[in-house]
């Protein structure tokens, strides 16, 4: 993977962990790939907040847990502390409602501990280039908690489905893959306006709140299909 353009230009990225040794691996990790840089390690709210503001980075590399504090109260201070920063959680939390805020809290995807590096690495590609990213074990855990975990559809959906025009079952299969507006306008060649024209329609047609909602009923519904 090398997601920089030349020597000099790097995904800058900021690590937030109250396990040293754990960010110690990870930067290890993550600096093995070309193109990828750490700029900063926090292990508290007033670190990760001073270096995201000093640094600016690309990407922050977040966890839920960090020891007294929550990193899901810190989501929206990232934010604020660095505008053009993407957050990806790196959790070992299995607490779908957990994951649930920090996504509507501003988080771009979830990768759980357990899971490989490369899958890591892979996330961190995604999320840097503005695309959503659940693994299959979070949309595992997210269908099991959220969805009705009976593969029969009820008729009630069939409706919902069938009220879908063929550019917003597009739409869905495109949330599906976790483009973001910008790259769903790109695929199919129309505005972001009309992006979220579609969006509200579908939102309103399934009854559904928001992406994540929308996301889950897709794939319970099999309009689209987690990543592999």
């Amino acid at each position: 993977m090398n997601l920089a353009s030349n020597e000099t230009d790097f995904v800058r990225i900021l690590l937030v962990d109250d396990h040293a040794i754990i960010r110690s691996g990870l930067k290890m990790l993550i600096e093995s790939q070309s193109g990828l840089r750490i700029v900063g390690e926090a292990s508290d709210r007033a670190g990760a907040l001073a270096i995201a503001s000093r640094e600016r980075p690309d990407l922050v590399l977040l966890d839920l847990d960090l020891g007294s504090e929550s990193g899901i109260d810190l989501i929206p201070y990232l934010r604020s502390a660095a505008p053009q920063a993407r957050i990806l959680v790196l959790t070992g939390l299995r607490d779908t409602e957990v994951h649930r805020n920090a996504l509507r809290l501003g988080a771009m995807g979830i990768v759980q501990k357990e899971m490989a590096g490369e899958v890591l690495l892979k996330a961190i590609q995604k999320v840097h280039a503005g695309e959503a990213w659940l693994d299959r074990s979070s949309i595992a855990n997210l269908l099991s908690e959220i969805a009705d975990v009976d593969s029969s559809r009820p008729d009630p959906e069939v409706a919902r489905i069938a009220a879908l025009s063929p550019r917003e079952r597009e739409v869905i299969t495109l949330i599906g893959e976790g483009l973001n507006n910008k790259k769903i306008a790109e695929r199919l060649k129309i505005s972001e306006t009309t992006v979220r024209h579609h969006l509200t329609s579908i939102f309103a047609k399934l009854g559904v709140s928001d992406r994540l909602e929308l996301l889950v009923y897709a794939y319970k519904n099999r309009l689209a299909g987690p990543k592999t």
